[in-house]
């Protein structure tokens, strides 16, 4: 066997780690300032990638709210079905550095007078 699939096996490993991080919603690409919105729930929490994430309307415009990963968004309490499509929502979090983008890292989530704090670790 020659030596050639091994460098091979590791190239495509280096790629597919970086790929992955490229894919993670870390920090980096939002405001360091704190940011608030209050608005409608018009998309439920979903679990489906790295995070968790919903959608409020504020206004005509939709927000992208980006949350913790699946199991530290429920583990806050906050999951499919808790906050119903139609309620108003407050939320706290970081807005994403790019204004055309209406995004934000929640950290927050408050309905109904109980808040869901699904980065416990953020102030």
């Amino acid at each position: 066997m020659s030596g050639r699939p091994l460098p091979l096996v590791v190239a495509a490993l280096v790629f597919a780690s970086g790929f992955a991080l490229s894919a993670h919603h870390g920090w980096a690409g939002y405001q360091t300032a704190e940011f608030a919105l209050e608005g409608t729930v018009v998309r439920d929490v979903t679990s489906d990638g790295a995070h968790s994430s919903m959608q409020i309307k504020v206004g005509t415009q939709v927000w992208d709210l980006t949350l913790a990963p699946p199991a530290a968004t429920t583990r806050a309490g906050l999951k499919s079905g808790i906050i119903p499509v139609g309620a108003t929502i407050a939320i706290n979090g970081h807005r994403h550095i790019d204004p055309k983008r209406f995004e934000v890292k929640t950290e927050r989530v408050t309905w109904n007078g109980r808040t869901f704090n699904v980065y416990p670790g953020r102030t």
